[in-house]
């Protein structure tokens, strides 16, 4: 049989199970008599004091230096289904990816050091039947291995789903750097080499992962990972790109508010109140607009003091307060309002904070707001609280850039028209799509959204078909990780 048929049967049968709520066999990893055949391997290892995924980045990617490597993978085998790491110090990470719950029959995990900066980078691949694994580049502190790995597991699989919704022939990926502990990152010439370093990485997978702008990455940065990788995308204009995709975001996630709102009946955003987690590049895009929209009022929390007096002085004598907030401050979830809009970092409404919320409608820029999607889902339609999924609202990102290799038109309305009503495949339209579907069928607006998305992940590129997977068989074969 063909291999890629087979990886398609093999990852789709996993998913369907695990998405309806039953339990799948689950994948393996190489058994442990095999993992230890290597003795000579495993003593060059220091003796680790915690398990691996306890560790920081920066211990890991010790461990990876101390092994003779800069780079470590661990890839699904879909014949066996069996999760097969690099290096047997990498075992534990196989038997991590078992038993995540956030792990999807991922595709591939690839690590590697930065040769100057010693900083730990990554590319997540989820599923990429659909086309390459496509995904922005976070540049954000982790205290531990788990949660660098979960959060790009996460993320990646959003990806998937943002880019399926929308008609979109990519797959869904992600690129994580672990910001190195002190100030470096706020030096121009550390994030130079930095990215540059990242974007050498991005080119050695030749072509299985593209990379774009994300948290911690800003137009610059992307500027610089162009000069070291042709697989990148948001690129600036200067150049051929799309640019900053964060207007287009902002406009996606308005649409989606007004898509929920038309689904309760409620009428238009004029006259009602917004509450904001986070005035980031998206967030601070969205005020304009709710404003033009003739909101009656935002209030919008940031943990910037610059960016919050920038906002302050923007929208002087507008309906806009500004709200200082501290790290990991969820004060502004139970502000009472029309619309809670979390806009910056994931898993933040969970069990503590969506029996405070006071708003009719959940809808942000926020990639996994939901701690956890199943129960966070449950416990938000009991309360009476539509949740607009955030893969659904957020897209715009990934559309806006998605086909800059095709070329630039002003105001381009293949980008355009997701933000109308009308389009089939626009944000509006799968906003009530999966809404509908919910309450028709008893499930939460995220499981509607999610076997929406699942079942449209699952169409192969009409012209590819399973390149990437070829890509990745190649890397494996040639060594890629030895180099």
């Amino acid at each position: 049989m063909d291999p890629g048929a087979l990886w398609r049967i093999g990852t789709a049968v996993y998913r369907r199970r695990r998405r309806d709520g039953r339990d799948p066999k689950p994948l393996q990893v190489a058994p442990q008599n095999l993992r230890e055949s290597i003795p000579e391997a495993r003593k060059e290892l220091p003796s680790p004091a915690r398990r691996l995924v306890e560790q920081s980045p920066e211990e890991f990617a010790a461990r990876l230096r101390a092994a003779g490597r800069r780079r470590a993978y661990v890839v699904l085998d879909p014949e066996s289904g069996t999760y097969r790491p690099s290096h047997p110090m990498l075992a534990e990470m196989a038997d991590f990816l078992r038993e995540a719950a956030d792990c999807d029959a991922h595709e591939a995990l690839f690590f590697e050091v930065g040769r100057k900066t010693g900083a730990l980078f990554a590319a997540l691949l989820h599923k990429t039947t659909r086309g390459q694994a496509q995904g922005g580049l976070r540049h954000w502190p982790y205290d531990r291995m788990e949660a660098f790995v979960r959060d790009g597991l996460r993320l990646a699989r959003s990806m998937t789903r943002k880019s399926a919704l929308a008609g979109l022939w990519w797959g869904g990926g992600k690129g994580l750097i672990a910001r190195q502990p002190g100030e470096a990152y706020r030096d121009p010439a550390y994030r130079r080499r930095l990215y540059r370093e990242y974007g050498a990485f991005v080119s050695s997978l030749r072509g299985c992962y593209i990379t774009a702008e994300d948290v911690g990455t800003t137009p610059l940065d992307i500027a610089e990972v162009f000069r070291t990788t042709r697989f990148a995308t948001s690129v600036p204009q200067e150049v051929g790109g799309a640019g900053n995709p964060s207007p287009w975001t902002a406009a996606g996630v308005v649409c989606a508010m007004e898509a929920a709102l038309a689904f309760l009946g409620l009428g238009p955003l004029a006259g009602k109140t917004i509450a904001m987690q986070g005035t980031g590049n998206v967030g601070s895009a969205m005020i304009p607009m709710l404003l033009e929209k003739g909101v009656a009022h935002i209030t919008a929390a940031e943990i910037c003091a610059e960016q919050r007096a920038a906002l302050e002085n923007a929208f002087d004598g507008h309906a806009v307060e500004m709200r200082a907030a501290n790290p990991g401050d969820r004060e502004i979830l139970a502000e009472p309002c029309d619309i809670l809009a979390p806009n910056a970092l994931g898993g933040v409404l969970d069990a503590k904070t969506i029996p405070s919320i006071r708003a009719r409608i959940v809808c942000g820029a926020a990639n996994n707001p939901l701690a956890d999607g199943a129960r966070g889902g449950r416990a938000l339609v009991e309360r009476g609280i539509t949740y607009v999924p955030d893969f659904v609202a957020n897209r715009m990102g990934i559309v806006a850039c998605a086909n800059e290799q095709y070329g630039s038109v002003g105001d381009d309305p293949t980008v355009r028209r997701h933000l109308d009503p009308a389009y089939p495949l626009g944000i509006h339209a799968i906003v009530l799509r999966a809404l509908e579907s919910a309450r028709a069928s008893d499930r939460t607006p995220v499981e509607a959204a999610n076997r929406l998305a699942d079942d449209l992940a699952e169409q192969p590129h009409p012209i590819w078909g399973p390149r990437v997977r070829a890509i990745v068989t190649s890397l494996v074969a040639d060594g890629w990780d030895t180099a």
